[in-house]
């Protein structure tokens, strides 16, 4: 299937599938294409599709972009998840090590130039990875932040060159976490201490009542998102 022709079937399909259920989407992603993989982060929305991948197509691969830097509660909850549901998560990490980071580009890149830490840590691991697959599942959705509030359930990725789903884009975060109670889903416990939104351990804080969802995440500069999603 060349570009146009992805393209074509993507738009119809996005029409289709807008009202479908997340499991709908799924079930026609991974046979639509069979190289196909779901990128992890262990947080609330991920580990509600991870519950519904293992329903659905259990074989299909799930990583995770290891950045040195997460939580030791995040590498907790893989633990979990990895022994409930005998999963064997593909870890992906950067091309450099922290150390070998510090020598390259000084002492706390996060805090001196976030982006790029980002760049090395996250979107060169990620596009590394996407370059083996025909498609990807992802847990973003629309009421994160405005960044990604036009995201469709079905689209073209052109930043990493495959096609993106967004099963739950149209859910709202009540709806992730009646998805976690009903199904007894395991999550990370940092969402239990006023982290709604987790990434690296230097760059995520709590928030306080009142505060964006997505205040926490880099706290004090102007950068919103990591690079991973347009």
């Amino acid at each position: 299937m060349n570009l146009l022709e992805k393209e074509a079937l993507i738009k119809v399909k996005a029409e289709e599938l807008e009202n479908a259920s997340p499991e709908e989407i799924i079930r026609w992603a991974v046979d639509t294409f069979p190289n196909i993989t779901f990128a992890c982060s262990f947080g609330a929305e991920d580990v509600v599709l991870v519950d519904m991948l293992h329903k659905i197509s259990p074989s299909t691969d799930v990583f995770y972009l290891d950045t040195d830097f997460h939580f030791k509660e995040t590498y907790e909850t893989r633990d979990l998840m990895s022994e409930k549901y005998g999963l064997e998560f593909v870890r992906v990490s950067p091309k450099i090590t922290p150390e070998e980071q510090v020598l390259a580009y000084g002492e706390a890149l996060w805090n001196t130039d976030p982006n790029q830490c980002c760049a090395i840590r996250k979107v060169e691991p990620l596009t590394r990875i996407l370059s083996q697959y025909d498609a990807w599942i992802t847990g973003i959705r629309r009421d994160q932040a405005p960044t990604r509030a036009n995201s469709k359930k079905v689209e073209y990725d052109y930043k990493f060159g495959l096609v993106k789903f967004n099963p739950i884009a149209h859910w709202t975060t009540e709806d992730v976490w009646e998805y976690i109670r009903e199904n007894d889903v395991i999550y990370n416990p940092l969402h239990d201490r006023n982290f709604p939104s987790i990434g690296c351990e230097q760059c995520t804080r709590a928030v306080m009542p009142g505060e964006d969802p997505r205040a926490g995440r880099w706290a004090g500069s102007e950068k919103t998102e990591c690079g991973l999603h347009k």
